[in-house]
């Protein structure tokens, strides 16, 4: 897959305990289709670091890339 096409998303680490992989947390604001009140959702992305330099808490700009493993199909590029 060319860069210009790889969905970025920008989130944090929530948890750091398994070798080679971190969870992100990305929210976005969504808008009530009725009601036109604002709100948060949040999904939770597996993702791949080829070195364990990032910790709970940190702030991370994330890149779908190929399968990894099973659940596992986005990798860390940077720290924001």
């Amino acid at each position: 897959m060319p860069n210009n096409i790889r969905r970025k998303l920008a989130g944090e680490i929530i948890s750091s305990k398994m070798n080679h992989t971190v969870i992100v947390k990305v929210e976005a604001v969504k808008v009530h289709p009725k009601y036109h009140k604002r709100y948060k959702v949040s999904k939770k992305y597996p993702a791949h670091t080829d070195t364990d330099e990032f910790k709970m808490g940190d702030k991370v700009m994330i890149e779908e890339s190929r399968p990894y493993s099973k659940t596992v199909h986005w990798k860390v590029i940077s720290k924001v």
